[in-house]
């Protein structure tokens, strides 16, 4: 058996799945962005009318998603500390690695969890980054 959770202050999210799941002492979230929530709003993302992306900020968009996960982490008893392991997904690798990778050496200098970086050419919303991550509880 396992426990869902829901975040009151991450972004809802944008199919049929929880924020997170605890099994035994580990929890594992499912993908997190950048996005607000109760809105569409994409912190450092500009889009057309059609909503596609004209321009964007890699950095507004880690430090957004390092708070959803951290939102998430605590609402289901965990925290940023007891992070274990990440994945990744960036749709620009070349332009978006070097300020992703210094950004994250700044929010894991205590606690560098194991991690893997993909590029993908495209995720569900208009974002540049996703995390996929397991903590323990």
């Amino acid at each position: 058996m396992s426990d869902k959770f829901n975040s009151s202050k991450a972004p809802e999210p944008v199919g049929l799945y929880p924020h997170a799941r605890k099994v035994g002492n580990l929890l594992f979230l499912s993908g997190v962005g950048p996005r607000e929530r109760g809105s569409k709003k994409i912190p450092g993302v500009e889009l057309n009318e059609k909503e596609q992306i004209v321009s964007y900020d890699i950095e507004a968009q880690c430090h957004s998603v390092f708070r959803n996960v951290k939102y998430i982490l605590e609402e289901a008893g965990s925290s940023w500390d007891k992070i274990v392991d990440v994945t990744v997904y960036l749709t620009n690798m070349k332009d978006d690695f070097p300020k992703y990778n210094e950004l994250w050496a700044e929010y894991f200098s205590n606690n560098a969890p194991c991690r893997t970086t993909l590029e993908i050419n495209c995720l569900p919303t208009p974002i540049a980054i996703e995390l996929k991550v397991i903590a323990t509880v």
